[in-house]
């Protein structure tokens, strides 16, 4: 069963360092998981994800419940064998999908029936299936399932959300069976203050072992995803995990952190490395442009991934310019690198609340837009 131990915080502030204890081992907090939605994380073996400090990755129920299927990865003795991962997975419960798929579904209080993207097949999901479907992958944290409202629902939108999300939980909550897994419950509301607060005090009430939020990075700004984490975050026990879901930019995390967030996901450094945007100390850099092609610099002149350490810019530019695979697996690598090493620094500096330091050694944590990406897109973070 899972175990939590909060081991430092921040001096008269909210930010903390802990530890999360697994039956695949621990975790320090706050933790980046690198986004593995298909099993893997794209492009790279699981032993390289390990190298560049991660302890913990994530895959996703909806997925994995379409190809190669659940019954099937329970053959191959879990998730954790079938992946060749030997540290702490978390599996997300598709309840992002109601959101993201959202023209390919229909919602109703039992549940979600999907039209799949892969072939066109009616698929449903239900709080009983997912359940199910996430104790046969055996992920050490699952997640309950939940409604995730645009960043732009309107208040009955997103109250009936909650009350959705909250019948769902409860049910999950009665399901789940195995005490080797985690289930966290989530917190949905949108960004209205009254609505988190609510559901996180039912959710209270079910006594899960680590609680999420939920339905941000979906479209508001930065300004409400702060204001909503502010209000919501205290209300959650200090003695469990806290878990922001989808985020995200250097910016949103150290925000996240500061208000007493210990987790989070993001497919950033992956999908950015296969599309030619690498992440620095100082900000984002698009190695496709002109003026790298005669660079013999490493991506960053302090890193020490495997990439910075072999490969000049030049070079990792004619990769992609040639379209050659082996650029988008390097600059993935560097990206994962630089996550670990940000929140590693975070780590160092939480016991201090010395912002100033991690802002003058991280510039990029305060660039409103660092992710080569539109900021307010949905599709910036999750899967």
């Amino acid at each position: 069963m899972l175990r939590f131990e909060v081991s430092a915080c921040e001096p008269g502030g909210r930010a903390r360092c802990g530890m999360l204890h697994t039956a695949h081992g621990p975790a320090r907090t706050p933790a980046f998981m690198p986004v593995g939605t298909q099993a893997a994380v794209k492009g790279i073996q699981a032993d390289q994800v390990r190298a560049s400090g991660a302890e913990v990755v994530l895959a996703n129920t909806y997925h994995l419940h379409l190809r190669p299927g659940a019954e099937l990865i329970a053959e191959f003795g879990g998730l954790h064998r079938f992946m060749a991962w030997d540290g702490p997975i978390l599996t997300d419960s598709g309840g992002y999908q109601v959101f993201s798929l959202a023209e390919l579904n229909r919602v109703t209080d039992e549940g979600v029936t999907f039209r799949s993207h892969v072939d066109g097949r009616e698929v449903r999901l239900t709080p009983a299936s997912v359940i199910e479907i996430q104790n046969r992958l055996g992920a050490d944290i699952i997640m309950a399932f939940d409604e995730c409202p645009p960043g732009d629902a309107d208040h009955a939108r997103a109250a009936g959300a909650v009350e959705r999300t909250l019948r769902w939980a409860e049910q999950c909550r009665r399901l789940h069976q195995r005490d080797d897994q985690a289930l966290f419950g989530i917190v949905q509301g949108g960004t209205y203050e009254e609505l988190r607060l609510m559901c996180a005090e039912r959710l209270i009430e079910l006594d899960f072992p680590g609680y999420a939020v939920g339905g941000l990075s979906v479209g508001e700004t930065h300004a409400e995803m702060v204001r909503v984490l502010e209000a919501v975050v205290p209300a959650l026990p200090a003695d469990r995990p806290r878990y922001l879901m989808g985020v995200g930019t250097p910016r949103d995390i150290l925000a996240a952190v500061r208000s007493g967030i210990d987790m989070f996901d993001c497919v950033l450094p992956t999908r950015n490395g296969r599309n030619a945007c690498a992440f620095t100390a100082t900000g984002t850099m698009k190695l496709r442009n002109e003026q790298f092609r005669r660079s013999e610099e490493p991506l960053e002149a302090d890193c020490t991934c495997p990439t910075c350490l072999r490969y000049s810019r030049g070079y990792l530019r004619h990769l992609f310019i040639v379209r050659e695979m082996l650029g988008p697996i390097l600059l993935t690598i560097h990206n994962l690198w630089f996550f670990q090493r940000f929140m590693a620094r975070l780590r160092d500096l939480i016991p201090t609340g010395d912002w100033a330091t991690m802002l003058g050694e991280f510039p990029i944590a305060a660039a409103p837009d660092a992710g080569c990406d539109n900021p307010v897109s949905p599709k910036r973070t999750r899967r």
